[in-house]
């Protein structure tokens, strides 16, 4: 089945799934989002057009749970987020020991260790809402050697706006007839809206750092 296609009408595929797989479909959402937000060879799996489409499936008879579907989701986002951290404080110390590698310089490790000392807990609840930054920064953080329960502390808070606010969405608008026409440009929409406070951030720490250099000099 072509994925653009299924993309387009997901919350209808997902419905055909659910009446499929009865409360299977719950360990089968689980490992979704394990693997989208713990498994960094796998950022490409669908995280907010996923929950935007589950949202749906909650608004109807017959359909999902949203507290059951929340807590598997939360649950399901924080285990992927705490094993792609103990991978990342794993491999650091063995890949960055070459002083002379271009690629893996233990001053690289340092930078990212620089930068989340100074962005760590934006950083991890911003990416909640980033594809692929989602699945990227729990395991640089991890390489950075970022406190885990500053961390964790940041990964649930980011868990739960992320993950509640698109059931939500989902929920009260995704069902509407234009929505389910357009989905696929609804939840681009939705990406760049949730981008909009990454970027903001990024010109800020930017012109910061102009400032700070300006000053030095």
């Amino acid at each position: 089945m072509n994925p653009l296609e299924i993309l387009h009408d997901l919350p209808g595929h997902l419905a055909m799934w659910t009446s499929t797989m009865g409360p299977w479909i719950y360990v089968l959402l689980f490992g979704i989002i394990f693997a989208e937000t713990g498994l960094v060879v796998t950022p490409f799996l669908p995280g907010d057009s996923l929950l935007f489409a589950l949202g749906a499936l909650t608004a109807i008879e017959g359909g999902l749970d949203f507290t059951t579907l929340a807590s598997v989701l939360i649950v399901a986002a924080l285990l992927g987020d705490t094993v792609n951290y103990n991978v990342g404080r794993w491999l650091g110390p063995k890949l960055f020991n070459k002083p002379d590698s271009k690629i893996l310089n233990p001053a690289h490790l340092k930078r990212t260790q620089d930068f989340y000392i100074a962005y760590g807990g934006k950083t991890i609840v911003i990416a909640r809402f980033l594809p692929i930054l989602r699945t990227y920064a729990p395991f640089a953080a991890g390489l950075a050697n970022l406190s885990y329960s500053k961390f964790f502390g940041f990964s649930i808070f980011g868990a739960l706006v992320w993950i509640f606010s698109f059931l939500t969405l989902g929920h009260f608008f995704a069902n509407r007839p234009e929505v389910k026409a357009n989905f696929h440009y609804v939840i681009l929409a939705i990406i760049v809206i949730s981008a909009i406070p990454a970027c903001i951030e990024f010109m800020r720490a930017r012109s910061l750092n102009k400032l700070a250099n300006k000053q030095e000099s």
